[in-house]
């Protein structure tokens, strides 16, 4: 096999200023690259960033028979991110506009909070202890 792959996120939003100002703000996040007014390019996860602008209402036949709806919406893939201070990262996903879903709460590999952002989509921020995953691995 060649080289291997490499993990890209995109992420859906109705207008790219309003979430590179949330996802920079959030993260320390910088932009790298812009492809025009509809695509920006966000580093200093592990994966890039990408947030894409697609408007919200009809079907994007590209994507198929789902209209896009950016209210509160559930899906199984979302982010975690890890952080070094979760109260003081909630703070600033709140005061940016995200909306926390519960509080941080204590697991058996750090601390945990859910979040949803102000585009409906769904995000975790975790502090990990020490042994983090391990603490509850097999």
């Amino acid at each position: 096999m060649g080289a291997p792959a490499r993990l890209l996120v995109n992420i859906d939003v109705p207008n790219v200023a309003a979430g590179e100002a949330f996802y920079a703000g959030l993260f320390g996040l910088t932009a790298g690259r812009r492809f025009g007014d509809t695509v920006v390019e966000l580093l200093g996860l592990e994966a890039p960033l990408y947030l894409i602008a697609r408007p919200a209402g009809p079907r994007d036949e590209a994507y198929g028979s789902v209209a896009r709806d950016y209210g509160r919406h559930w899906t199984p893939v979302h982010l975690d991110v890890a952080v070094e201070d979760i109260e003081a990262a909630s703070a600033r996903a709140v005061a940016l506009g995200a909306i926390a879903e519960g509080g941080v709460r204590e697991a058996g590999y750090g601390r945990i909070a859910t979040f949803a952002d102000p585009f409906g989509h769904g995000f975790c921020l975790i502090q990990f202890t020490p042994e983090g995953y391990d603490a509850v691995a097999d």
